[in-house]
Parts: structure tokens; sequence; C-alpha cells
């Protein structure tokens, strides 16, 4: 936070509204830097933790302004880490390396190896997902709005106001908080639920491996197994935000599978993500979001190292199409939402017992709140994405602003404040690999949907469909193409009414 954030925020009535785990955590990292009353950082759970919750306006303004306009020419750090120069020189480097290899443009080389081939085909996506999308979001912003004009009598809604008003009106819609829901998800659970569910589905089993060395004593590894007893694989848990740490959450490979003189090289993988540590010798809790990006994450994880792949380049998630990659993780979110699932991985932190049918109810009527906004969110992304490294012209050069602005005008019905520098610290497009790639998440969604419609076709803890998941999709790894793959699996095309289906949008009126 800035200072003066930092500062206020040690008054009684600046901290109302913020969770008590977050303050939790807060003291500490406070102690630890040698300070009094609470420290927030940028870090995602801190910065979630003041704009999504706490009722002083002012703070949740000073947090927004501080995390989008950073390493940027805006905000309380202006200038001083301008990220500016290095994105356009990326652009211009990416441009100047397509017209090297003979393609019009970065994005026809990033969509060469990728399953949609051409940027038409992603326009024509994105396009159809915005033609659903929009009336459903213009009626939640006009929704929220209301919301906060008659509760908080605010008729200017801000960015600053957009996360806490959302939770504000989904307690009140659904009756049904984060923080309530996360007092039934302590970490020990959660991965004792998901390595069960692993084990039902995919007939693997998962085990704590002791004495083994990280780099940060909160990290843990384990081993996996198939129901053979053969050693598929090993991974490292990196959970919770610390200082200078990453942030976000990511699979990454650290040993690729493949055959040597002596035998088969074991995989290995990390899986890191940023939550908010445990603090007083409890177990730290999850929100259900949280959740849901421990399984994704999970996701990866088992592509990387249930390959069955001999040959490095194409063994794990190597060789696999950028826009097909996320399909296993994408996959895996859905069981978040399923009594069966969720009975595995909630536990009461007082009473130990798993989440009960009525708060499961009321998650599953929630699953598609603000759905059109988040929808055109990822339009919004992927078009200023593909149109950076599509439309670039060495001549007027990377027009970064230009791009952002026109796209927020054609797609979007929450236009951010002038200062906002969010593309300055968007890694995934700069500092990832998702340059040209940024709408394979939505193009990955729509097989994601499809492929796990077969599962509610067959019950969604079916051994025999996961055992066809994991022989189809997860072992070929880069083998084959990806479509084959999902067609070996599903028995035809993919759909996109899943997608719609699962998004709440399937009665949306298109105007496409």
């Amino acid at each position: 936070m800035p200072p003066e954030a930092g500062d206020a925020i040690c008054a009684p009535a600046r901290r109302s509204g913020i969770p008590a785990s977050a303050l939790a955590v807060g003291a500490a990292d406070a102690a630890q830097a040698g300070l009094d009353g609470w420290l927030f950082g940028l870090d995602h759970p801190s910065y979630h933790a003041l704009v999504g919750y706490a009722d002083d306006r002012e703070l949740r303004r000073a947090a927004y302004t501080a995390y989008v306009t950073r390493a940027s020419d805006q905000g309380p750090n202006a200038g001083r880490w301008d990220n500016t120069p290095v994105m356009e020189e990326m652009l211009a480097l990416r441009h100047e390396q397509a017209r090297l290899l003979g393609f019009e443009s970065y994005a026809h080389l990033s969509l060469e190896r990728k399953m949609a081939r051409d940027p038409g085909a992603v326009l024509e996506l994105l396009g159809e997902l915005a033609s659903r999308a929009r009336p459903v979001a213009e009626a939640e912003l006009a929704e929220l709005r209301a919301f906060a004009r008659d509760q908080r009598h605010i008729s200017d809604l801000q960015a600053w106001d957009l996360a806490y008003f959302t939770e504000q009106l989904r307690v009140a819609k659904f009756a049904l908080a984060e923080e309530e829901l996360r007092a039934y998800f302590p970490v020990p659970r959660v991965l004792e639920g998901l390595f069960e569910l692993s084990r039902r589905l995919f007939g693997v089993r998962i085990d704590p491996q002791e004495g083994v060395d990280t780099w940060d004593p909160g990290v843990r590894v384990y081993a996996i197994t198939d129901a053979q007893g053969e050693l598929r694989g090993r991974f490292y848990v990196d959970l919770y935000a610390r200082t200078n740490k990453r942030g976000g959450a990511w699979m990454d490979e650290c040993v690729v599978r493949r055959r040597t003189r002596d035998g088969v090289q074991i995989p290995a993988s990390y899986l890191t993500c940023n939550f908010s540590p445990p603090t007083d010798g409890a177990p730290a809790h999850l929100t259900h979001d949280q959740v849901t990006t421990l399984f994704h994450e999970f996701g990866h994880t088992l592509h990387h190292l249930l390959s069955r792949v001999d040959y490095a380049p194409v063994s794990g998630i190597n060789g696999v199409a950028w826009d097909a990659v996320e399909v296993p993780s994408q996959l895996l979110e859905h069981w978040c939402w399923e009594p069966e699932s969720l009975a595995l991985i909630s536990a009461h932190r007082t009473t130990d017992e798993p989440l009960p049918g009525t708060l499961i109810e009321r998650l599953r009527d929630s699953r598609n709140f603000h759905s059109g906004l988040r929808t055109l969110r990822q339009v919004e992304l992927a078009l200023i994405d593909l149109r950076l490294h599509l439309d670039y012209d060495p001549v007027r050069g990377a027009r970064i602003a230009q791009t952002v602005a026109a796209t927020r005008r054609e797609v979007a019905v929450i236009t951010p404040p002038e200062f906002n520098r969010f593309m300055h610290g968007f890694s995934h497009i700069f500092g990832g690999g998702y340059a040209a790639g940024y709408y394979g998440y939505k193009w990955a969604e729509v097989l994601a949907c499809d492929a796990y419609s077969r599962f509610e076709e067959r019950g969604v803890l079916d051994p025999r469909t996961g055992r066809d998941f994991l022989h189809a999709v997860l072992e070929p790894g880069g083998t084959r193409d990806a479509l084959d793959l999902f067609k070996a699996f599903r028995g035809r095309e993919p759909k996109i009414d899943a997608l719609f289906r699962h998004d709440g949008l399937a009665t949306a009126e298109a105007t496409a």
C-alpha cells in the first residue's frame, strides 16, 4: 500500500469490514517488518482483502490506484519502474521475428501451432461470446449500480467500488459470503479431498514425501503413483504468499518425462499459489474461489506428470497447443461445484462437518453470478492481446494505450479510470507464454465444458469416464493434434453449447 494508506489503516474505522483472517496476516506481516499495526502489500490476497471488503471507500481507492498503476507512468510510484519502453520493445521484436519467419504478424506466428490456426477463427469466437454476454453484463451492472445507490447512497459507482459491492450484492442475493465458505475449506482437508478425487477418477495415489530439500519451509512435496504401483511423478506445492514471491498462481515443469539410457526419467513439477498463509498455528483456510484456483493448477499438474510419452519435446504439457493446454485445468474446476466432491474437500474449522446441503445449494445458485461481466472481461483482454500483435505497425509503434481504449469502447460495459495501467502488469502476455494467445482460456473453456458434459452424462465420479480422459488426453501429451485427442475422448467435434449452459448464457439473446 502507499505509505499514507498503510499509516492510516491503524485507525479502527479504517479496518471496518476487512476479514479477520486478512487482518491476522496483515498483523503478522507488519510484525515481521518491524512495524506496528497492519501491513498490506499488493499481492493479490492483500489487495482483494481491501478492495473486496474494506468499508472505507478511500482505502479501497488507494489500494486500487496502487494496484492498477504498478510499473507505469501513473500512480504513487509514477515513472519509477515504468514498463512502457519494455512493452513497446517486446512488441516490436515479436513483429520483427514474425516477419523474418515469413508471417504477416506475430499473431499469425503464434497461432500457427495452436488449435485456432487463424486470427479470424479467434475473432469469430470472441465475437460470439461478446454478443451473448453483453446484454447479460449490462443488466448485471445496472443491478449493481442500483444496489450501491440503495444501500450506501453511492450514485457514482467507481472501479474501486466494484469488487466491494459485488461481494455485498452476492451476500444479499444468495445469503452466501466468501468468508462464510472459507471456514469450510482448511488447506489440509482440501488437499486430501483433491487427492481422493484424483484416485477415484484417474486411479492414482498421491502421498507426501519427507526429507526433500525445498526453497521454503512451507513447501510440501508429493509423489504420484498409478493403480499398478508405478511411480509417475513428483510435485512441489508452494501455496502461500510471502515477501518477494512472484504473484499469481501457476504450474510449471521441473523435470520432463523422457527415456534415457538408464531408463525413464520421472517427471516433476511445481504447483504455486499465493494464498494467505496460516497464522497462530492454525491451518490456512481458502475461499471457494481459491479452491477453484488450486484445482485448476492441479489439473495442469496431472497433465504434466501422467504423461506416457518418452520424448521430452512432446511429453507432459510440452508440444500441446497453447489454446488446448488449459483443458485439463479448466475441466478439474467443475468438481469444485459438485456435492459429491464438495463432501470430500470441506470440513468446518470448529465442527469438522462437511459443507451442508443448504450452503451447497446456495453456492451452486451463485455460480453464474456476474457471468456476463466476467465473460466480457475475458473477451476484452483476449481482444487487446490479439490486436496488439495482429495490428502492430512498425511505423506507428505499439500504440498500447490506443488499442486498449478502442477495445474497451467496443466490448466493455465498465470503463476504468484513465490512470488505469493494468497492461503494465499483465504478465500473461508480457512475462509469460500467452502472447497472442490469451484467448486460449476461453477457447479451452469450450472444450473443457464439453468434455465435462460427458461426466455429467455418465456420473461426475464415474471412474470409467475418468480413465478414458486419462488415456485419451492426459497421457498422450503433445504427440497428437489436440482436436484429435478431444474427439477421441468425446467421440465428436467440440460444441459451444455446454459453455453457454455452464455460464448461464444459454438463454441469452445472441445479436450477432
